[in-house]
């Protein structure tokens, strides 16, 4: 039988004090911290530790030595006198509690810069703090001007770089205004000054192309579309293109744009430089010009892509009911005239001003529901029925594709929907088929410009069109699976 381990008493003392230590430390870590942060309270906390103290060593001396933990000395977070004690008396709510957010990161990638990346929870004051700069500085950064205002928001990810002197302190902050643009703010013999200042952007120029099987947004995401891509490119060919209805299998696009990216990071999609739609075999072509006004989209001739009217005033939806002269009314059932389209969509679509004018009615009635009339030039008038809301009202000029209201259910509707009518010279129109009137093409004097903008980009639509029909019917003719041999 083994012989009872004999304690050795230098030991047991030894373990003791350790003990003692580790239970010590966090007190008096404490107690530092209380008193600075609430002289007031010093001394309530000074008894409150101390009593705490001798209860913790009291229940401590029973422990069988060999069974001590491990000692960790432990440093309390500092106070940032942001965080609110939630659930305590109201009498010490003031307590400035520790911020429990992750540092900011802090990296040195060169001799005068120190970049900080901010992490969840981290206030700007916290981080100036973490520098050594007071917080008057940040109030006098904050309150400098109309820029700088902004710094008060930060969101983890967020980067800031800092030029900060051993010897006479804080000399420049650098932050991120917008995707373009840097924000600086830097130290000058008048105190502070802020600029802003461009940054470098990568724009990379991307080909796609794709062929409609079912709708245009399933083939626009086959093709690596963002949504948002997808309807501006709609948007160009949507004065000759009915996109609610006019759309067939086998239709095709190509398009070049701009892919905007930053330190090798994609930010956002570019502007369309050029685009091809065919649609049931007829082919549209446009061109990114800036004729004086601002870019838009040009024909090949340099007859502008922006008519004056829209064909369909309301984003993609399915049409209901065509105009149609001896239309079975669904509600009245009787058979009376339908002098206008119907685009079934949900409530709320914005309906735009199909093209520019002035309201003359903008009212309800228990037929139409909310309705709205415009005015515009050629003796031409365009009304909206059953709309949910009326953005405008009588006399107000509207530009083409301004939202004027939503689309609803008010008035003899079954459901939501946007009756639109097209009048000329008092007459009802097909508004999906009359001749809209042409808008005036590009003055001689840009034409060159213009050529030599377009004769490229027309080049290299066709060439990926090509490309990708090849390879279409080599795919038709010589499939794997279809022939069931290795490729």
């Amino acid at each position: 039988m083994a012989s009872p381990r004999k304690r050795n008493p230098k030991k047991q003392l030894t373990k003791w004090l350790a003990m003692t230590w580790g239970r010590l430390v966090p007190f008096l870590h404490t107690a530092r911290d209380s008193v600075q942060a609430h002289p007031r309270w010093s001394a309530a906390a000074a008894v409150l530790l101390s009593a705490g103290l001798v209860l913790g060593l009291i229940s401590g001396g029973d422990q069988e030595p060999d069974t001590l933990p491990t000692v960790m000395v432990l440093d309390l977070p500092e106070f940032d006198g942001k965080s609110v004690a939630m659930g305590m008396d109201p009498a010490v709510q003031d307590l400035d509690l520790a911020d429990e957010a992750d540092e900011a990161e802090l990296t040195e990638p060169d001799d005068d810069w120190v970049m900080v990346e901010v992490r969840r929870g981290q206030t700007m004051e916290r981080i100036f703090r973490d520098l050594g700069l007071g917080p008057g500085l940040l109030h006098r950064v904050v309150h400098l001007d109309e820029y700088t205002r902004q710094l008060t928001r930060i969101r983890p990810g967020d980067e800031f770089a800092f030029v900060i002197d051993p010897e006479d302190g804080f000399q420049m902050l650098r932050a991120e205004h917008d995707e373009e643009h840097w924000l600086f703010i830097e130290k000058n013999g008048e105190g502070l000054a802020s600029r802003i200042e461009p940054r470098a952007l990568d724009r990379r120029i991307v080909e796609s192309e794709g062929i409609i099987t079912s709708s245009l947004f399933n083939a626009a995401t086959r093709a690596g579309l963002s949504d948002n891509l997808t309807m501006r490119l709609a948007s160009i060919f949507g004065w000759d293109i009915d996109f609610a209805l006019e759309i067939r299998r086998g239709d095709r696009f190509t398009l070049i744009y701009e892919e905007i990216w930053r330190d090798d990071e994609f930010l956002r999609d570019g502007p369309i430089l050029a685009a091809r739609f065919t649609n049931q075999g007829e082919t549209f072509e446009a061109i990114r010009f800036d004729a004086g006004n601002g870019p838009d989209y040009f024909a090949p001739d340099g007859r502008p892509m922006r008519q004056a009217f829209l064909r369909a005033p309301l984003n993609f939806t399915r049409v209901t009911s065509n105009f149609n002269p001896r239309r079975f009314h669904p509600i009245t059932r009787q058979v009376r005239p339908h002098n206008g389209t119907d685009y079934g969509a949900p409530t709320g679509t914005p309906v735009w001003a199909a093209g520019d004018g002035r309201v003359t009615r903008s009212a309800y009635n228990n037929r139409n529901g909310n309705y709205i009339f415009i005015q515009h030039g050629n003796s031409i008038e365009t009304r909206y029925l059953h709309l949910s809301r009326r953005d405008v009202r009588v006399g107000d000029r509207v530009r083409q594709g301004e939202t004027i209201g939503a689309v609803g259910a008010t008035g003899m509707a079954t459901g939501p929907h946007l009756h639109y009518e097209f009048l000329v010279n008092g007459a009802h129109r097909n508004p999906r088929t009359v001749d809209l009137p042409p808008a005036d093409p590009l003055p001689d004097e840009l034409m060159d410009s213009f050529l030599q903008t377009g004769r490229p980009l027309l080049a290299q639509l066709e060439a990926i069109e090509t490309g990708g029909l090849m390879l279409a019917q080599r795919d038709d003719d010589g499939g794997c699976e279809e022939q069931h041999q290795s490729c």
